[in-house]
């Protein structure tokens, strides 16, 4: 009711059976939009310590992050990454709908970088349908080091759902990473951002890695 989102191509998105919404990524807010802005209910994977906290703060954090949808994932590489990639499997088999971001983390200077195969994988596992998502404005509703939203325009696109299974099998390098590049073009065709043709790697954390990310 406050921001009035343009919301276009909703009818894209099947109402029924498991779906993946593939989202550019720009804001922390982003996993507030999606939720909001589909017409089905829609379940993405979310951090850990937004669940495990202590107090008053800590219930606030799980109540409303399971309110919208967020199923708690250690975020990593190797095991952990797997583990997620498992848990968005088993919500898919559920016959849900299913958010992502295929470039991992949010996009800094507002670039649209490469898709992981993650995304590639759980579609020709699972069989389900990839709708995109192209995301507008929300790096302007809180921008990074912000913690307060503010009032600012929000666009919010569904495109045609993609059918991945003429790629091939999952167990195909070549072909998760063909499908890849098709859910970011479709992307990319929604949004109208520059493309930083690179993989957009986590920030540094933690004071000493901080540090020498700098000295790099």
């Amino acid at each position: 009711m406050i921001y009035r989102p343009t919301i276009t191509g909703a009818e894209n998105v099947p109402r029924t059976g498991p779906v993946i919404l593939a989202s550019n990524h720009l804001s922390f807010v982003d996993s507030i939009v999606i939720p909001l802005a589909a017409p089905r209910p829609v379940q993405f994977l979310a951090k850990s310590h937004y669940f495990t906290g202590t107090g008053l703060k800590g219930w606030m954090s799980r109540t409303f992050f399971t309110a919208i949808g967020a199923v708690s994932v250690e975020r990593g590489a190797g095991a952990q990454a797997q583990a997620a990639l498992d848990q968005g499997r088993r919500i898919l088999d559920s016959g849900s709908a299913f958010a992502l971001y295929p470039e991992g983390t949010r996009s800094l200077d507002g670039r649209l970088y490469r898709g992981r195969t993650g995304i590639a994988w759980l579609a020709l596992t699972t069989g389900a349908t990839v709708v995109p998502v192209g995301l507008i404005g929300t790096q302007e509703i809180q921008p990074v080091g912000s913690s307060v939203p503010r009032v600012r325009p929000v666009t919010v696109r569904f495109g045609e759902p993609l059918d991945l299974s003429r790629h091939g099998a999952p167990s195909s390098g070549r072909a998760r990473r063909a499908a890849t590049d098709e859910v970011m073009a479709a992307i990319h065709a929604l949004t109208g951002q520059e493309l930083a043709d690179a993989y957009n790697e986590a920030p540094p954390h933690g004071a000493l890695a901080k540090l020498a990310d700098r000295v790099a």
